[in-house]
């Protein structure tokens, strides 16, 4: 449902409350006192028996259809009212009631979709929009109007975060309790507020996400448009099974979460007063390039505190200057030795960011030195002088200290720790914007996994009840993409062992002889691997040894054989850690980290929600410490980073092409300056079952983000041309600057309604890194030359009901059917999502188009605000 009728919610004209007379705990009295408490302007019915108390009997007796309707009566009248108010024209609801049951939560849902009303709860603590004067909720105290938009699961933080924010004069364009959200969720909420022009952050408190394609598609919406900070409560509850391979123990539930934040640009946080230090930071200081802090304090001692905090937090000191850094300016330093030292370090390029850090003495006092920090700044940057971030810590409470400081648009903080957090948060944010808009690598263009052998493998165990490939199959799965691995050979016994392992022994080599069961999967819990044998002998001794050894420590497992492997000397190679695992909310997670026995213990690993492109296999490599140790170091040459990362890009397609794939372990995965190398690797397989609604579109159903859409890839033939046509893929970004560059001006107006001559990065980003489940374009390549002759794209608007359209033919290319063609595959597209119309803007003057969209069905009637457009929908 998303944002349908949010409006109604948030800006009720009228409201209804139920459940003064048999509510729980007063709860109906509670929400009604801060309902006047907070001047709500519009009309307030009660409903009851108690005409003397100008309550109403029944909702068909209102004298007018209400907004918004808050219930707090007993849970098992909650979906008659539902369907009362429904019938009345109510357009939404917040059902403060506790401890409703699922069935009681189903029935209120069913009869509010059948009347399109939208609820908030049950358990919900209810809302406060204080800029309208709406306060339907159950807080102690209402909310100071802002600009700062608070969504949480839990009432009971909702409540705390509002308290906090009291003592600090923080205000709220609005504040939800969502609590078990049978209806309005997360998503539908990050939607509303993310073009809400009264919001310019948007605040989440969250316990879990039970819609993870909604709510990843919601989020990376949001991130785009303005600040999202999220704490999660319960980040360390241990996981709900046990993981069967190393990467699965790797992808607990709090790294799954903190890679999907990551991944939609959201800044993850982890306690209130963090959340509320980033939202200061975002709200006095725009994002900045770069990383590099400069520290000015009063004390060696304070400015080492900082310094010390930053590289605890993983930030980065900028080099020391002529006075050094952190700079100590001496106990007894007033305004004018901090006006003096503050304008070189901002006009010095060695540094990104400056803070400024002041403890009051007898010698120098706290709000002269706020002013001459402020007055400073100002200064230099009414001079033209670029705007470098600066970040002041006063330690006490000064309110004209404070005051100069917010006027000069300077993030103030308390202490040294929560102004480097202040520091890091927006470093963060920039970075992860960053990665919203960066243009990825290309993938190499002869890589082209073989998908039906892939799947054939994987469709062969399934149907034969296997829960884990066997050795053979692992390696056939691992070569259909392309991921080297040792050779193998499958023995059924000690002799074929043996017979398997001569000649690799008679050309000077060594073996490793390895235990094939499907019951064991970590071998060496039973000592379950041999290396290094070097004679028949060796072989059938170990092969002896490991049988008995199995039938003791796991007298219950299935024996199939032996797996021969050559021994491959690792030298100076380096052991990571590759593969998959499942969660169970957000579906097929990548893994990387440092490799071995030991290495959840190690526990130096990774996350990334697929599907992956190299930048971000890249990125996630970055993210782990083993990432310095590939590195050159002494005489050991760098690791073939490229390759590292196309291993996790394959695995991530392979999740993608095979949904039956549950587990992927690739331990240890070898790599060095040469490529790399799987030595050992476990595939756990399950018959496909998606839980829960299938997402729109023929792809993997329980991928988070959904992946590029193949299937939508097309060839056509027009007048003797053959010409591909695709979805639009990041890495276009080149593409698309070519053809901008080479259509005329005149189409270019037509296509963006005024003239166009900057293509920059973030123009072309906008164009090219597409939500497919929220948006679409197909793009027009001429297979011969591979110059781009056109586009049309679609972008579904919040409640996936309706889309726009807009298109773009190169002048070369109109009249060739090629407009057409492209149109006609966008509808396909339009009613395979489920949309129920296509809507678009044309120019009076572009009667090509107006003439195109005739011949498909569009109806066309003319703009009453613009008379210059017409409007043009086609009804699916």
């Amino acid at each position: 449902m998303s944002t349908y009728r949010f409006e109604a919610l948030v800006a009720p004209r009228a409201i209804a409350l139920v459940g003064l007379e048999a509510g729980p705990e007063g709860l109906a009295e509670a929400a009604l006192t801060n309902l006047r408490r907070g001047g709500f302007p519009g009309p307030i019915h009660c409903l009851g028996s108690d005409a003397a108390a100008g309550q109403i009997p029944r909702f068909a007796d209102l004298p007018e259809a209400p907004d918004l309707v808050i219930l707090a009566t007993p849970a098992g009248a909650i979906p008659g009212q539902i369907a009362e108010a429904g019938l009345r024209g109510a357009a939404s609801a917040v059902i403060l009631t506790p401890d409703v049951s699922d069935a009681i939560c189903e029935a209120a849902r069913a009869e509010a979709r059948h009347h399109g009303l939208r609820l908030l709860g049950p358990g919900s603590i209810g809302l406060s929009v204080p800029g309208a004067h709406l306060d339907a909720s159950l807080l102690a105290r209402a909310p100071k109007a802002g600009d700062l938009a608070l969504v949480s699961q839990s009432g009971t933080v909702a409540a705390g975060i509002v308290e906090w924010a009291a003592r600090r004069d923080v205000g709220f364009s609005a504040v939800l309790s969502l609590g078990i959200a049978c209806d309005i969720d997360v998503a539908d909420c990050l939607d509303h507020f993310a073009a809400d022009i009264r919001t310019r952050a948007i605040l989440l408190s969250l316990d879990a996400v039970v819609d993870a394609h909604k709510f990843m598609s919601a989020a990376r919406a949001a991130a785009r448009a303005k600040p999202v900070v999220v704490l999660r409560a319960g980040r360390h509850r241990a996981p709900a099974r046990h993981a069967a391979t190393h990467t699965g123990a790797l992808a607990r539930p709090d790294t799954v979460y903190e890679a999907a934040f990551r991944r939609a640009g959201l800044l993850a946080v982890e306690s209130l007063d963090a959340m509320f230090s980033a939202v200061e930071t975002l709200g006095r200081q725009r994002p900045f390039p770069g990383h590099r802090l400069a520290i000015l304090g009063n004390g060696r001692g304070i400015g080492a505190l900082a310094a010390d905090r930053l590289a605890d937090r993983g930030g980065t000191l900028a080099a020391a200057g002529t006075l050094g850094n952190p700079v100590d300016l001496g106990v007894a330093a007033g305004p004018e030795a901090y006006a003096a030292a503050l304008a070189p370090l901002l006009a010095d390029p060695g540094n990104d960011a400056v803070l400024a850090v002041h403890v009051p003495t007898a010698r120098s006092d706290g709000t002269e030195v706020a002013g001459a920090i402020a007055d400073t700044v100002t200064r230099i940057r009414r001079n033209g002088a670029r705007k470098k971030p600066v970040f002041a810590v006063t330690i006490g409470e000064e309110a004209e200290a404070v005051g100069r400081l917010a006027a000069a648009g300077i993030p103030r903080f308390s202490t040294e720790d929560a102004a480097v957090e202040g520091f890091l948060h927006l470093v963060r944010y920039r970075e992860a914007q960053d990665d919203l808009m960066r243009t990825p690598d290309s993938l190499p263009r002869d890589f082209s996994p073989d998908i039906e052998a892939a799947r054939a493998v994987v469709a062969r165990a399934v149907a034969q009840g296997q829960t884990w490939l066997d050795p053979v199959a692992v390696a056939d799965l691992l070569a259909a993409y392309r991921i080297d691995s040792v050779p193998l050979t499958l023995a059924p016994d000690i002799d074929a062992a043996a017979t398997a392992a001569w000649p690799i022994i008679a050309q000077g080599g060594a073996v490793a002889l390895k235990v094939v069961s499907p019951d064991i999967v970590h071998k060496s819990d039973i000592g379950g691997v041999r290396l290094d044998l070097t004679s028949e002998a060796d072989v059938r001794l170990a092969a002896a040894d490991i049988l008995s050894r199995a039938r003791r420590l796991a007298p219950e497992a299935r024996i199939t054989g032996f797996a021969v492997q050559p021994m491959i000397r690792r030298g100076k190679q380096r052991e990571l850690i590759a593969g998959l695992a499942e969660d169970p909310t957000f579906g097929p997670v990548v893994v990387f980290g440092r490799g071995g026995t030991a290495v959840e213990v190690i526990d130096d690993r990774a996350l990334g929600l697929p599907p992956l492109d190299l930048r971000l296999a890249s990125e996630l490599i970055d993210r782990t410490r083993v990432a310095r140790r590939l590195a050159a170091y002494r005489d050991v040459p760098a690791v073939n980073r490229h390759a590292v990362a196309l291993v996790l890009v394959k695995l991530a397609q392979l999740a993608a092409d095979c949904p039956e794939v549950r587990e992927l372990d690739i331990n240890p995965l070898l790599a060095d300056e040469t490529g790399a190398l799987a030595l050992d690797a476990r595939v756990m397989v399950g018959a496909e079952t998606a839980a829960g609604r299938r997402p729109r579109g023929a792809y993997h159903p329980r991928f988070a983000i959904r992946p590029y859409p193949v299937e939508w890839e097309r060839t056509l033939h027009l007048r003797g041309e053959t010409i591909t046509v695709r979805p639009v893929r990041p890495e276009d970004e080149a593409l698309f600057l070519t053809f901008f560059q080479s259509v005329s001006a005149e189409d270019l107006r037509l296509r963006f309604f005024a003239p166009v001559r900057d293509f920059n990065h973030a123009f072309l980003a906008k164009l090219t890194q597409l939500d497919y489940a929220r948006a679409i374009a197909f793009v027009a390549i001429d297979a011969a030359t591979g110059v781009m002759l056109g586009a049309v794209r679609l972008h579904a608007d919040a409640n996936h009901e309706s889309g726009e359209y807009a298109i773009l033919i190169h002048g070369d290319r109109k009249g060739t059917g090629l407009g057409h063609a492209l149109m006609s595959l966008m509808i396909d597209w339009a009613r395979v999502e489920g949309l129920s119309r296509v809507e678009g803007t044309v120019l009076r003057e572009n009667r090509a188009m107006l003439a195109v969209c005739r011949q498909l069905g569009f109806a066309v009637r003319p703009d009453k605000e613009d008379g210059a457009v017409v409007k043009v929908s086609l009804a699916l």
